[in-house]
């Protein structure tokens, strides 16, 4: 798994935040993005299919003990949750205004900080009540994990592709936060584009 928390050279984000913007972006990417490397796509539009997409993104990631108690329908509300989120990533210009719908979402579900633990687990924080159903605790989470990296003056870390159609989403580690694409073939996409642009010049 790719630690997408890690920043070379730089103090690193905490484990559990990083997992939680980890999912922000695999739940986005897989529910609320309609353009993938040049290519128009179409996100699953079932609670069932939905379900599949969401449970196969969060595999190797520490999230909610309860995620395998997820129904499609928690799964339609998830992927209502992914498509209010992305805007907070490459907000640009616009982020005051991600930031507000970041805070409604924070205050919708009832994000707390919290320490949770049990006999056998030491205590640890989380950002939802020990009690919150799985969606509540997913959205609280990564609504909070987002809310640190802006904080923190970290949003230009939360980038999205800028390659012609393609809308995924990604969380920058480089140094300097330079990452313009969400993986090298859109990079190499770009370059070619802007390439036979400047020949019809």
């Amino acid at each position: 798994m790719v630690e997408a928390w890690r920043i070379t050279g730089q103090a690193e984000i905490d484990g559990y935040v990083g997992s939680r913007i980890e999912l922000a972006v695999r739940l986005i990417n897989t529910l609320a993005t309609p353009f993938q490397h040049g290519r128009a796509v179409t996100p699953p539009a079932s609670g069932a299919d939905r379900l599949a997409a969401v449970l196969a993104a969060q595999q190797h990631l520490t999230v909610h003990p309860a995620a395998n108690l997820l129904t499609p329908a928690d799964a339609d509300r998830l992927a209502e949750i992914a498509a209010e989120l992305r805007p907070v990533f490459a907000a640009g210009d616009g982020l005051a205004d991600a930031a507000a719908g970041l805070n409604d979402l924070l205050v919708r579900h009832h994000a707390v900080p919290n320490l949770h633990g049990s006999p056998a687990n030491p205590l640890g924080l989380s950002f939802h009540r020990p009690d919150a159903d799985p969606v509540d605790a997913w959205a609280a989470d990564m609504g909070t994990a987002l809310a640190m990296v802006i904080g923190v003056g970290q949003a230009a870390r939360l980038g999205a592709c800028q390659a012609g159609k393609c809308t995924l989403v990604f969380f920058d580690t480089t140094r300097n936060a330079s990452r313009r694409f969400c993986d090298l073939s859109c990079q190499n996409r770009a370059k070619a584009s802007a390439y036979r642009a400047r020949r019809r010049a």
